[in-house]
C-alpha cells in the first residue's frame, strides 16, 4: 500500500495539503524547495495516492481528524499548516476541531465561504457522474480546464500534460467523495476570525476558481495575515510557479 504522507528536512514542521482531484506528489517542487527550511509533511487526502477511503460518510471533519493521526504517529504537537484549494478547506475544518495543534497558518487559491445552492448542486452532479461511470472523465472535462492560467499551459505545455493526466488518473469513488464533502462544508470566517496565529495567504493572479477577491477576504477575517499575489499563475499556483511560491512561504517561516 502507499504510505499516507511524505516527510522531508528537518526544523519547523509544516503540513501541506493537496488540491483536488490530485494527490500529495502535486507538492514535489515543495519538497525540493523547503526541505532545507522545514520538516515537510504531505499527506494524501483519504482515498487519493493509493491510500484507502473507508466507510466514512463524506465530511471535511472526517478529513481533518484524519490528519490528526498523522500528527501523531509524527509526534507533532504543532505545525504551520497550509493547504491548496480543497486542502485549504481540510486545513479550515482542522482549525475548527483542533486549533490549539496550529502554530502557522498558509492558504493558497481557496476560500473561506460555503459553496452557493449552485455550487453545491454542481458538485453533487459530478459526483453522481463519477460514481455512476466509474470514471473520472468528468474532471477532465469539467475541472481541469479552469486549473490552470493561460500562460502556464502556452508557456508550460509540458507541465499542463502532466496535470491532465494527474486529473485523468483520478479515483473516481475518491473524488465522488470529496466532491460531497466539499458541498457540505460550512462558512468558516468565523474561523478565520478567532485565529491567533500568523497566516499567509496565496493566490494566482490567473486563479479563476477562488480569484483574488476571495484571497483578500481571507486576508480582512484574519488578525495576522500576508498576502502575497503570485505572477503568472491560475489555481495551482505551487505547480505553476514553485520558486514564488517556495520563496513566499520561506519569508513567512522566517518571520515568525
Amino acid at each position: 500500500m502507499q504510505s499516507r504522507y511524505r516527510v522531508t528536512g528537518e526544523g519547523k514542521p509544516v503540513v501541506l495539503l493537496h488540491a483536488f482531484p490530485l494527490s500529495a506528489e502535486m507538492w514535489s517542487a515543495q519538497h525540493a524547495g523547503l526541505a532545507s527550511r522545514a520538516r515537510l509533511v504531505t499527506p494524501h487526502q483519504r482515498g487519493f495516492g493509493g491510500t484507502p477511503l473507508g466507510d466514512a460518510p463524506p465530511s471535511l471533519d472526517v478529513a481533518a481528524d484524519d490528519l490528526v493521526g498523522v500528527l501523531d504517529e509524527l509526534a507533532i504537537d504543532r505545525a504551520v499548516l497550509g493547504g491548496l484549494s480543497m486542502g485549504g478547506y481540510v486545513a479550515m475544518a482542522f482549525l475548527r476541531r483542533h486549533p490549539e495543534r496550529v502554530g502557522g497558518l498558509v492558504l493558497a487559491d481557496t476560500k473561506a465561504g460555503a459553496d452557493p445552492e449552485a455550487a453545491v448542486a454542481n458538485r453533487r452532479r459530478i459526483a453522481d457522474a463519477l460514481e455512476q461511470t466509474g470514471s473520472s472523465a468528468v474532471l477532465v472535462e469539467e475541472v481541469y480546464p479552469a486549473l490552470l492560467s493561460d500562460a502556464t499551459r502556452t508557456e508550460h505545455p509540458d507541465l499542463a500534460d502532466r496535470v491532465r493526466k494527474d486529473v485523468s488518473s483520478a479515483p473516481p469513488d475518491a473524488s465522488a467523495w470529496a466532491q460531497r464533502a466539499m458541498a457540505g462544508r460550512p462558512d468558516s470566517f468565523d474561523t478565520l476570525r478567532a485565529v491567533s496565529v500568523p497566516a499567509l495567504v496565496l493566490v494566482g493572479e490567473d486563479d479563476r476558481l477562488t480569484p483574488l477577491a476571495e484571497a483578500e477576504a481571507m486576508v480582512d477575517a484574519l488578525p495576522q495575515a500576508r498576502l502575497v499575489t503570485v505572477r503568472g499563475a491560475g489555481h495551482l499556483s505551487a505547480i505553476e510557479a514553485p520558486a514564488a511560491f517556495n520563496a513566499a512561504v520561506i519569508a513567512f517561516l522566517d518571520a515568525m
